[in-house]
């Protein structure tokens, strides 16, 4: 169930519904509230999660989806406080840049292990034949 602000139409998610949402551990989100990714409302006890905590976790499961570290992440919330979306998407596409040479470097690396992986397990193959 979802909750609402009072009189307003904003969607607030309580801790429990922000896990379900984007399919993560309480100790993950807590470890993002820990490193300040992410502020709730406090109530008491509860924590409630309002559209720019979704919209900014939103944005740090994309980026590790990405495999962007949590201090490029941090950069780019920060970046879009104090500088906004233009900053923001600036820093972006360089840092997408830099991510998409490392993964092709990944990609690389991976082929070239394979690659030796299946000859040595073909030697080894025609060894026994």
């Amino acid at each position: 169930m979802l909750h609402y602000l009072y009189g307003m139409s904003e969607i607030r998610l309580s801790f429990k519904e922000m896990c379900a949402k984007f399919d993560v551990t309480p100790r993950t989100l807590r470890y993002y509230e820990y490193i300040e990714l992410l502020t709730p409302e406090r109530e008491g006890r509860s924590r409630f999660y309002g559209p720019r905590e979704i919209a900014r976790m939103t944005l740090i499961m994309r980026g590790r989806r990405f495999g962007f570290p949590l201090e490029d992440i941090r950069q780019w919330l920060l970046i879009r406080d104090e500088q906004g979306d233009q900053a923001q998407m600036r820093l972006w596409v360089d840092k997408a840049s830099a991510q998409l040479e490392e993964l092709a470097d990944q990609r690389r690396q991976l082929d070239e292990t394979m690659a030796e992986l299946k000859k040595l397990r073909d030697d080894v193959a025609n060894t026994l034949a």
